[in-house]
């Protein structure tokens, strides 16, 4: 007499006999934590030094006058580009034009006196000191020409260098006086950020060093310079030493007064570099999970040096070819068993594995690819 198995039951039996032989099957990787990890390998690293810095002009000046005069011409518009001599206001001039013309005349007077005198002191019929007392008056008045030249110079105010001008801060007809800025010129095609470095990092900065920067008006923009030169003085009252790094600035980017951030990098040497996140910090303790050959965890004290955007140099605790967790670290504990969640996971009986972008895909035979 056959015996009912309820269906229930059966089903239940059923699911439990799946489970045992999942747990048993091989490669299944049962009781191991999935975390990320990585092999410890050398790399270029650089030191640097971080501080901030002020962009400066290479050549900058506030434009003014020498004399006090009312505007006849402005030739210049606000953030014009100049070129080196080129006009850029010119004051009133009548009056200094007819004194230069009268100058002139009286030079011109003096010079022939003097040649008519010199004829008569060839003959002796004058004295040497009458003609000496000429080629004075003639030599005086040729000054004043001079004299006047100038004045009339002064008054037509010229770029000194080229650059970028600033606001026009005048109009034609408005009397300009010498402590009346006519606007402000900027050579900034290549420009200096000066920045302050403490005296104990002073043996790290070397000229001609490469100096990065960025600034919060240009995110995400990087701008590399090299180091010109180091002040000869240290600040007694901070201990920091100001060091200046050149940058071309063709686009014009970097404006005098502007704020960055700046990095001063040391030549590159080989060094352990693991990712910040793998390197768990308790107190004033440093340390990493190590991953043997296993697949079991140690916990490993390590020194850290140099932190630089997310990367922290080990300086002791490590070797090369060490593999560490990056990620996971969390729920962890010395000698678990992990297993790295980057590996592809073994597929199928049959099944062929397939990349794409990253991804795994098992597909199974005759299935065909899937959309």
């Amino acid at each position: 007499m056959a015996v009912r198995v309820p269906a229930v039951v059966l089903c239940g039996l059923l699911a439990l006999a799946g489970c045992d032989r999942q747990a048993a099957g091989p490669g299944s990787g049962a009781g191991a934590i999935p975390v990320v990890t990585t092999v410890v390998q050398p790399r270029p690293w650089s030191d640097t030094v971080q501080g901030l810095g002020t962009v400066r002009a290479r050549e900058s000046v506030t434009l003014t006058a020498k004399v006090s005069e009312i505007v006849e011409q402005v030739h210049f518009e606000s953030g014009q580009k100049v070129v080196a001599g080129q006009p850029l206001v010119t004051l009133r001039v009548d009056a200094q034009r007819a004194a230069l013309m009268e100058a002139e005349a009286a030079a011109a007077e003096a010079e022939q006196q003097y040649r008519r005198l010199q004829s008569l002191a060839g003959q002796q019929l004058v004295s040497q000191a009458t003609l000496d007392t000429q080629r004075a008056t003639r030599d005086a008045a040729v000054a004043r020409v001079r004299q006047m030249q100038s004045d009339i110079g002064d008054r037509q105010v010229r770029a000194p260098f080229s650059g970028v001008l600033g606001i026009r801060q005048v109009s034609p007809g408005a009397l300009l006086t010498p402590n009346a800025v006519i606007a402000t010129l900027d050579d900034i095609a290549r420009v200096y950020v000066d920045f302050q470095v403490p005296e104990t990092e002073l043996s790290r900065v070397a000229a001609n060093a490469v100096v990065a920067a960025r600034g919060a008006a240009w995110p995400g923009r990087t701008f590399e310079g090299r180091v010109q030169t180091v002040e000869a003085r240290i600040d007694p009252q901070t201990r920091a030493v100001t060091v200046r790094a050149a940058f071309d600035n063709p686009e014009g980017l970097l404006r005098p007064g502007m704020l960055l951030d700046v990095s001063l990098f040391q030549p590159p040497r080989e060094a352990l570099v693991v990712p910040e996140l793998a390197v768990v910090q308790v107190g004033r303790d440093s340390f990493v999970y190590r991953v043997d050959g296993e697949g079991v965890v140690e916990q490993v004290p390590v020194r850290t040096g140099l932190r630089r955007e997310g990367m922290a140099e080990i300086l002791e605790g490590l070797a090369a070819g060490d593999r560490i967790v990056v990620e996971g670290t969390g729920k962890l504990r010395p000698g678990v068993k992990v297993a790295d969640a980057a590996a592809p996971a073994p597929a199928a009986d049959g099944a062929e594995v397939r990349e794409e972008g990253g991804a795994t895909d098992a597909i199974a035979p005759g299935t065909g690819d899937r959309g």
